[in-house]
């Protein structure tokens, strides 16, 4: 028989080479748990633009990015809540400050550009806006791991079919609505990034006053909901191809 100490003394033994072998299997463990987290690992989505993408008089959760995300993840995609660099009045060259303040840290799997409409309303000149336009159309393609495809462009909503655009010469606001969008989609074409038009959606505004905030200006959530069900089938493409 053997005596109790010896006994224990094999126990400890054998307890502590069982617990090396675990050590040493461990590893192995994480890399297959990791392995199969890997496979439902959320898309990451960056959103910049200015206050038609931070969605100024509407609730945070009824921002077109936010919807937007909220449909793709209806659909069966993992899509992570958009990171939003935007800020009501911003043009090309603040939306380009802002950019570098936030820092955002890439790579996204979708990048979303809507930007002008600020640079119209002030009168800024449109050779300077096609540039400053590429350079950020340039650096959403950076974001997105260096890949145009990732990358789908928004026209300007044309604000001159809201109240408040009767105050001013709505065809002339239209007119200069157009100038800027031809120069961005002129600019969109000359890569692989995605160009979707919203603009026919917000002219609606004064047939349909549900579709401007309270605010008189800007789209409400309804006019949100509307661009969502244009942009989800270039969104979706993007993420899965």
């Amino acid at each position: 028989m053997m005596h109790i100490t010896t006994f224990f003394m094999v126990l400890a033994t054998a307890l502590s080479l069982y617990s090396c072998s675990a050590d040493e299997v461990l590893p192995v463990m994480e890399k297959e748990t990791e392995k199969e987290i890997s496979g439902t690992v959320e898309k990451r989505y960056l959103a910049l633009g200015d206050s038609y993408t931070i969605g100024e008089s509407v609730s945070a959760e009824q921002r077109w990015p936010v919807q937007l995300q909220g449909k793709l993840a209806a659909g069966g995609l993992r899509l992570a809540a958009p990171e939003i660099v935007a800020r009501t009045g911003w043009t090309t060259a603040e939306l380009a400050q802002g950019i570098r303040e936030a820092n955002p840290k890439g790579p996204y799997d979708l990048v979303t550009l809507l930007i002008g409409v600020n640079n119209q309303y002030r009168g800024l000149d449109t050779a300077e806006y096609r540039r400053q336009f590429r350079q950020l159309l340039d650096q959403a393609a950076l974001f997105a791991g260096n890949n145009y495809s990732r990358v789908l462009v928004v026209s300007i909503p044309d604000w001159g079919y809201t109240p408040f655009g009767g105050s001013r010469n709505r065809s002339e606001v239209s007119r200069a609505i157009d100038l800027f969008n031809r120069i961005n989609y002129e600019e969109t074409r000359k890569t692989p990034a995605l160009y979707a038009d919203i603009t026919a959606i917000s002219r609606n505004g004064i047939a349909e006053p549900q579709l401007v905030a309270p605010d008189g200006l800007h789209p409400s959530a309804e006019q949100y909901r509307r661009w969502v069900e244009l942009l989800y089938p270039a969104a979706k493409g993007i993420l899965t191809q």
